[in-house]
């Protein structure tokens, strides 16, 4: 009898740490996401700029190519839009 008191005890006071940890996860989870969708529109134009800047030689100066420079700013912008894509379906996921 003394026995099974232990165990019920002891799985009671398991059961309602567990309980705590997750709540802490999930609280830590929501502001780690609501800091990335605040920081990401940021991070994404700051990369948008600079992958013109890097394609923006094709377009102008001696050297001017135009196909090569639409296509490589199409590949620029399928890449980034996947990533956007990817990025919102997980965050979307989580919370």
């Amino acid at each position: 009898m003394k026995k099974s008191i232990y165990v019920t005890a002891l799985l009671v006071l398991i059961s309602s740490s567990m309980s705590a940890q997750i709540g802490g996860i999930e609280n830590s989870v929501n502001d780690v996401s609501d800091t990335i969708r605040a920081i990401f529109p940021i991070v994404l134009g700051v990369i948008f700029l600079i992958g013109f800047l890097f394609n923006a030689g094709h377009f102008f100066g001696e050297n001017a190519d135009l196909k090569k420079g639409i296509t490589r700013v199409l590949v620029f912008v399928l890449i980034a839009g996947a990533v956007v894509g990817i990025f919102t379906y997980l965050i979307g996921i989580v919370v």
